[in-house]
């Protein structure tokens, strides 16, 4: 890779935010001629016995398997971008941490599968904000489409009739 080449990492864990990030992150990688690395995150289960620890539970086969499928459903925006799936064990925002040291962007949906659904920003993406080594770009559910947005029309009160 090219010193000068840039590179944005983002969070991929299924999530139509983290989908949303990455056909973002795609698109501006055409545009700016920057690599894309997709990165999942998976972890053995929190148990009180130590026995699943020693068996092959399938986990990065799956976050392997779910990271192809998401660049799948990409479809023509990963055209012409080189793109590495990268999949890590571990705290899924220390795996993102470290895998952002060196590149120019990481982006990250403002909540995943877990958390709670009125949380505007989840635990990962705040670490995230909080510790990265570059600046972060934070994606809201349903605001990451390129769809525009009209705050207006969305908060503008309904008199429910007409004017004369």
């Amino acid at each position: 890779m090219p010193a000068s080449q840039q590179r944005f990492v983002v969070g991929i864990d299924g999530s139509e935010q983290s989908q949303e990030a990455l056909r973002w992150a795609l698109r501006q990688a055409r545009l700016t001629g920057a690599s894309v690395d997709m990165v999942a995150v998976w972890r053995y289960p929190v148990t009180y016995s130590l026995a699943v620890m020693g068996e092959d539970l399938g986990l990065e086969a799956e976050a392997r398997k779910m990271l192809a499928e998401v660049l799948s459903q990409a479809g023509e925006d990963a055209a012409g971008v080189e793109v590495r799936e990268l999949v890590g064990e571990g705290p899924p925002a220390q795996v993102l941490l470290d895998s952002a040291r060196g590149a120019d962007l990481l982006i990250v949906g403002s909540r995943g599968r877990g958390g709670f659904a009125s949380a505007v920003l989840g635990s990962v993406s705040l670490a995230c904000v909080l510790h990265a080594p570059c600046p972060v770009l934070v994606f809201r559910e349903g605001r990451g489409s390129g769809e525009r947005h009209d705050v207006r029309e969305e908060h503008e009160p309904q008199t429910g009739h007409a004017a004369n």
